[in-house]
């Protein structure tokens, strides 16, 4: 899994260089670099001793660690440059993170989380459709489960099905129920 983690984050794409490794630490080698000091640095630090697959790590951050550390890694403001503004079609302004950012961002802090659609309902009259989603972050100590649900409009153009949207939205809502992006919900007070 940590091999896909570090291969997936060093692929060329569109995600912020503050989320893409250059150079994935490989078990075995001797000179390897890793991401360290700031969340979401891209600064980077040889080092000179074997890794083994005990000390395999993401972003220079142990894959398992006490759920404490990883809340308090989560509940970290966000950087400005992750954030998206979307405009609602009555003119309300709104920022969000988008649910690959998030992905991105649960796989750096909780590298051993999981995510499940519980539900999927239908409104009575068939033009909302609701999921449940739960997110559950594993540590040394505990692991440690949030839900929440998402809406769409049956009706609503966009991109994706309306399950999408509605699933994507209670994935962010499940781990804003962590602490992930919990600024932007009270950013005017």
């Amino acid at each position: 899994m940590a091999f896909c983690l570090l291969k997936s984050l060093t692929r060329k794409s569109s995600l912020p260089a503050a989320l893409r490794l250059r150079s994935p630490e490989l078990i075995g080698t001797k000179s390897t670099f890793c991401i360290q000091t700031l969340p979401y640095s891209t600064k980077r630090v040889k080092k000179e001793e074997t890794v083994t697959a005990d000390e395999i790590t993401a972003y220079g951050v142990p894959l398992s660690r006490p759920i404490s550390e990883i809340l308090k890694e989560l509940n970290k403001k966000v950087p400005d440059s992750l954030i998206r503004t979307r405009t609602e079609s009555d003119g309300f302004t709104l920022k969000h993170l988008p649910w690959h950012i998030v992905n991105r961002i649960m796989n750096l802090h909780a590298p051993e989380w999981s995510g499940e659609v519980r539900s999927i309902t239908y409104s009575a009259d068939g033009k909302y459709v609701t999921v449940t989603y739960r997110v559950t972050i594993y540590g040394t100590d505990a692991e440690l489960f949030r839900e929440s649900t998402g809406t769409s409009s049956v009706n609503e153009s966009g991109y994706g099905d309306p399950v999408q949207r509605a699933e994507a939205m209670a994935f962010r809502r499940a781990c804003a129920r962590f602490g992930l992006g919990l600024h932007l919900y009270h950013e005017e007070l």
